[in-house]
């Protein structure tokens, strides 16, 4: 099983910084939009759609993607994602008091959340990517996403003794929180110092590293609550030892917007 887990890690490591390096803007958004329909896919599966309806609540998301793609202008992508910062703000809301509050279970709102998830996750990439220098900005929220995830893995493995949210996800602890935060500090620190940024710039780009990394935590948590209420433990059996794509990309939902929000109100960074 480990063995498994590694190998499909690896590859889907290779095929993400292929895509992040050699793929033109196009390519990357069109990449980026599979991806989003496979995920829709598994989330029409945590709303119990199935057969036909699963195809064409897919189908809807990635068609929002391509109008949003053809006919809002780039500059307009900030209120899109500032939206999406403040649903997952309700997010985190939702989370913290889990179980006790379950107002997102009807179908209906499952499926508006789920268009509301993979569609800013979307934007904000192919935001990142047209930027000047979109392929360093990429390669910096995979870092502090995976960061967040190996950091907290490894302390929590090693010193894990409080539980974070238990009723969410019992395997997580605050001292994995912690170690996931150190980590991804430090990813930022290095980033900074390698961009010789002035104290100002280096200081902002640590708080949004910090601030990606405590989104991609409950980005992974969010969907960890929906996986609970629908009573699986994966969203899908895609990825070899991994489950489905959701159960990958779950924390880049809530990090990819709110780093890209932060890019575009951070000083010369």
């Amino acid at each position: 099983m480990i063995k498994q887990r590694l190998l499909t890690a690896l590859v889907l490591g290779v095929i993400v910084l292929a895509g992040v390096f050699l793929l033109p803007l196009q390519g990357f958004a069109l990449g980026c939009a599979l991806v989003m329909l496979l995920a829709a896919l598994e989330w029409a599966n945590l709303c119990t759609l199935s057969g036909v309806l699963k195809w064409l609540y897919a189908a809807v998301a990635t068609g929002l993607i391509a109008l949003i793609y053809y006919l809002v202008p780039a500059e307009l992508n900030v209120w899109l994602l500032a939206a999406a910062g403040l649903f997952w703000l309700w997010g985190c809301y939702l989370i913290l008091n889990y179980p006790s509050n379950t107002g997102f279970s009807a179908r209906t709102v499952k499926l508006l959340i789920g268009v509301a998830v993979v569609v800013p996750t979307w934007v904000a990439l192919v935001a990142l990517k047209a930027l000047p220098e979109g392929d360093f900005a990429l390669l910096m929220l995979l870092l502090l996403v995976w960061g967040a995830d190996t950091g907290a893995y490894c302390a929590g493995k090693l010193f894990g003794r409080h539980k974070l949210i238990p009723g969410v996800s019992p395997g997580k602890t605050l001292e994995g929180l912690a170690g996931g935060v150190l980590t991804c500090l430090l990813i930022g620190a290095i980033a900074g110092f390698w961009r010789e940024l002035p104290a100002p710039a280096l200081v902002y780009l640590m708080a949004l590293s910090l601030l990606t990394c405590l989104a991609a935590v409950f980005g992974d948590l969010f969907e960890s609550m929906f996986k609970r209420e629908r009573g699986i433990k994966d969203s899908g059996r895609l990825l070899p030892g991994h489950g489905g794509v959701l159960d990958r990309i779950d924390s880049l939902t809530a990090a990819a917007p709110i780093f890209m929000l932060g890019l575009y109100w951070a000083p010369a960074i």
